[in-house]
């Protein structure tokens, strides 16, 4: 299947009665908390997942890219087709069918332009049930994905701490992790190295920066692993 984005329709991001229908849930940190974009709906619908309808002319991917952009002003760091819902929910575009798609944004600290804005996932609004549905599909496949993909250095900067690290996996699965099993399991899936950088944290000792490692790096290493959260306690 292939989409196109007409000017009206990026520029709307949630209006129009379409057929089939692509939408997005996109997502980033905001404090320690995992954040939504919602866009301003039409009619009965006051937010609404950004999404358009789909026609013949361009891929699912590059039409979610467009989405992701228009919306939040800056690229999706990362972004990957996360569904399709056909049933009799109803969609705020009347669709029969609706292709969903998840991604990340790096940094919450610019504003999206109107009509978008960020919501913690515990403070959503009410939205028309079949994007709920979605919603939910996507922030589950989210979380499936962090154990293949390196979902969570997607919201960091090139260098970090450790800590900075858990507390993106925390945000991003939804509960609280054991900081010594993270360690453990983080150094097991050789996902990370250090530099020679440090950053002082308060009164204690300075905090070693790390970076995501190399691909390269972890064939070396033998290991392909991600981290494994069963054995990171809660």
């Amino acid at each position: 299947m292939s989409a196109r984005v007409t000017p009206s329709s990026q520029a709307r991001l949630a209006s129009g009665p379409a057929t089939n229908a692509l939408d997005l849930v996109l997502c980033t940190a905001h404090g320690r908390a995992l954040a939504v974009l919602l866009v301003r709906g039409t009619g009965r619908e006051g937010w609404t997942l950004p999404w358009v309808g789909i026609t013949a002319g361009e891929s699912l991917e590059s039409t979610a890219a467009h989405i992701a952009a228009s919306a939040s002003g800056a690229p999706a760091a990362w972004l990957v087709q996360c569904g399709t819902i056909t049933d009799t929910r109803r969609h705020p575009g009347g669709a029969a069918l609706s292709v969903g798609f998840v991604g990340v944004a790096p940094s919450r600290a610019v504003p999206p332009p109107a009509p978008g804005q960020w919501f913690p996932v515990t403070e959503l609004p009410v939205l028309a049930p079949r994007q709920r549905a979605m919603l939910d599909l996507g922030l589950a496949a989210l979380r499936d994905r962090m154990d293949v993909a390196p979902v969570a250095f997607h919201l960091l900067p090139r260098t970090f701490t450790l800590s900075d690290l858990q507390e993106v996996y925390e945000i991003l699965l939804g509960r609280r992790l054991h900081k010594a099993s993270f360690r453990r399991a983080l150094q097991a899936a050789y996902l990370v190295e250090p530099t020679d950088e440090w950053r002082s944290e308060g009164r204690g000792r300075p905090a070693q920066l790390f970076k995501f490692a190399p691909r390269k790096r972890r064939a070396q290493q033998g290991s392909r692993r991600a981290v494994r959260f069963d054995l990171l306690g809660g």
